[in-house]
């Protein structure tokens, strides 16, 4: 194969991996029933004029299944951090004891289950209409580098390996997916 036909597949399959590595990140948002930092990862917060995310301004624990602390670095983040965990709007309610902030996880139920597990069947598919787009731009690279004078059957070769990249993808996608819903639906 040509060297430019070679850099289309590498691109192409770049670009997929950055699709699952991009599904598993919001994987982690998704939560499914046990505290964990990533619950937080969404909230900014004011800090002197500018949005910082929660981890630059507060140290995040997990002392059980259950709960969440938030302990700003400094005590007059108490505030603004409380306020902007409640305008995220995770469904969390925090408690300010004075030195830091105490989030209870709430007990999912089965509906709550079921909307998670469709919020993550929505997020996998994204990531397939992604990878498919990949394969899409490669096919049309290719099929550039075919009009510019590659040969026809490496081409065509080109094309197989790329459907081949696609595949693996997608099936590695469903994998996720399957093993996130156990997660969500595991009680």
């Amino acid at each position: 194969m040509t060297e430019e036909i070679n850099f289309i597949i590498d691109e192409a399959k770049e670009s997929m991996q950055g699709s699952v590595a991009h599904l598993e990140k919001s994987f982690l948002n998704i939560r499914a029933g046990k505290a964990s930092p990533q619950m937080l990862g969404s909230v900014f917060v004011d800090y002197y004029g500018s949005q910082t995310a929660l981890s630059q301004v507060a140290n995040i624990n997990v002392p059980d299944a259950r709960t969440l602390t938030v302990t700003p670095w400094e005590k007059n983040m108490l505030h603004p951090i409380e306020k902007a965990i409640m305008i995220a709007n995770l469904g969390f309610n925090p408690m300010n004891n004075g030195d830091n902030i105490i989030i209870s996880i709430p007990a999912l139920t089965e509906e709550r289950r079921r909307d998670l597990v469709k919020q993550a069947k929505s997020e996998a598919e994204d990531a397939k209409i992604s990878i498919r787009n990949a394969r899409k731009d490669a096919n049309t690279e290719i099929k550039k580098e075919e009009k510019n004078g590659t040969a026809e059957d490496i081409c065509k070769v080109a094309e197989e390996s790329i459907q081949k990249l696609t595949d693996t993808f997608i099936k590695k996608i469903d994998e996720l997916f399957v093993v996130k819903e156990a997660e969500i639906m595991k009680v």
